[in-house]
């Protein structure tokens, strides 16, 4: 199969793989080459796919996974690849933790200058 993580900004990954094991909604399911289409929501948890090489896990933000004959397509926001799962918890918790904090100013901020147009567009009306 080929694989191919898609970030919003750029190609995380495309690659030929043996099976892709993903976590969606309803719990955690395997790829293999002569499985049906389909698609899938995915959550935030890890993604696996096995290389002659080895199994490689990557954290995955919550994003969409669709399988099509031999293609198989993850869109998700944020990912984080490594060889072991150990090394990859540490990552994902600095990383994922930066992106958090990033995006609670991002939402304050925001929520702030929202503020400040009503308020401003209040005394406009009434003035």
């Amino acid at each position: 199969m080929h694989l191919k993580i898609l970030l919003p900004s750029r190609v995380f990954a495309a690659l030929e793989v043996t099976s892709i094991v993903a976590e969606a909604e309803s719990g955690c399911f395997g790829l293999f080459e002569q499985r049906l289409d389909c698609v899938a929501a995915l959550v935030p948890g890890i993604l696996t796919y096995r290389l002659p090489t080895g199994d490689v896990f990557v954290a995955v933000d919550s994003g969409v996974l669709a399988k099509i004959g031999s293609l198989v397509l993850v869109s998700v926001r944020h990912a984080i690849a490594g060889p072991e799962l150990a090394a990859l918890h540490d990552s994902v918790r600095r990383n994922f933790l930066t992106v958090d904090n990033q995006e609670r100013v991002v939402r304050t901020a925001v929520s702030m200058m929202v503020s400040d147009f009503i308020s401003r567009f209040d005394r406009v009306q009434h003035a």
